[in-house]
């Protein structure tokens, strides 16, 4: 069942992680994730990868990615806008949840969750997850410097019902194994989700200055292996040698014609794909991933013109693949947390 369920979940220069490993944030870095960046400076997904080189075989595999598109019925570079992260602190009510058949021991953390009031899960007006779908359950915790990320989560009144939970400290630089080399988390690839949402508030300040996170269906994912900093990929009937493996990053080539872009907001997200790229995070149809903008200032429908569609228009064939990390690892559903 876990190779079956996991293949549904929703939805790098590698040198800072091998540097800043155990590393903690200074008191700058824990202003920085207070406005939104979740992990210190040095983390994957706020390292420049600009200059970084690209993968000897990006030529084939983007190839073959542009004969295959974005996804099924939706071929476009469309962007899903239905993650929520909410906020938390110490004043927060704490609840225990009953543990489903989407929670994975080791690999996820059986601990009481901060829930705010008035809060809801990934495609819900509430906690409840009527919708049977992903119902990502994402909460920032502020005073303690953490963040929950729950996959499934279900609370439809007293009872809380909960998939994979992974906790993950916001003080700290993971090592390139992350929580632990073949774990998973609310992410099939093993990595957080909050911290490669991009939002309506930073794209009208004009930067969004960290990576984004993106899905491919399953059959364009290299089936049953990874790379670091990802700790956990999927069997899930994907694709050969010349498919993305999850660990892989995407860059906007720098020769980009951004005037491809009628929107100048629309720009902003190309600028950001080619200084800190995208990261293969997840299996879904809907490529790139951003926050909702129930709790921000900005709004969508004042940024993009085109809303979801603004980056129609964006290719695959228009990305090299920064140099993968390290050797290829196997994938055999073994976790071994390393601590954290």
């Amino acid at each position: 069942m876990r190779l079956i369920l996991l293949s549904f979940l929703m939805g790098c220069d590698g040198s800072a992680a091998d540097s800043a490993v155990g590393d903690t944030a200074s008191a700058a870095d824990a202003g920085l994730r207070e406005a939104g960046h979740y992990f210190p400076t040095g983390a994957p997904w706020t390292t420049s990868i600009a200059d970084a080189k690209p993968d000897t075989n990006s030529d084939t595999i983007i190839a073959a990615l542009q004969a295959a598109g974005w996804g099924p019925g939706r071929d476009k570079f469309q962007i899903d806008t239905s993650l929520e992260v909410l906020q938390a602190d110490a004043s927060t009510p704490r609840r225990e949840f009953e543990a489903t058949g989407d929670f994975y021991s080791p690999d996820c953390d059986q601990v009481a969750m901060p829930i705010p009031v008035d809060g809801n899960v990934e495609g819900e007006e509430t906690y409840a997850c009527f919708g049977d779908g992903d119902c990502h359950l994402l909460v920032a915790e502020q005073d303690e410097g953490k963040l929950y990320e729950m996959w499934r989560a279900d609370i439809p009144g007293d009872e809380f019902y909960g998939g994979c939970l992974a906790v993950w400290s916001m003080d700290e630089v993971y090592p390139a194994d992350g929580r632990g080399d073949q774990c998973s988390s609310a992410d099939a690839a093993g990595y957080p989700i909050a911290p490669m949402l991009f939002t309506a508030d930073e794209v009208a300040a004009g930067e969004i200055d960290h990576a984004l996170r993106f899905a491919l269906p399953n059959e364009s994912i290299r089936d049953g292996v990874f790379y670091h900093p990802a700790t956990h990929a999927t069997n899930a009937g994907g694709g050969g040698a010349d498919t993305l493996p999850y660990g892989a990053r995407l860059r906007l080539n720098r020769d980009f014609d951004m005037r491809r872009l009628s929107d100048p907001d629309a720009q902003v997200v190309a600028a950001a794909l080619q200084t800190y790229g995208m990261v293969l995070a997840d299996g879904g149809n809907i490529p790139l991933m951003a926050q909702s903008d129930r709790r921000s200032t900005a709004k969508w429908d004042q940024l993009f013109e085109d809303g979801t569609h603004a980056l129609f228009g964006i290719e695959p064939e228009d990305f090299e693949l920064v140099a993968l990390e390290g050797d290829e690892i196997p994938l055999t559903f073994e976790c071994v947390r390393n601590g954290r």
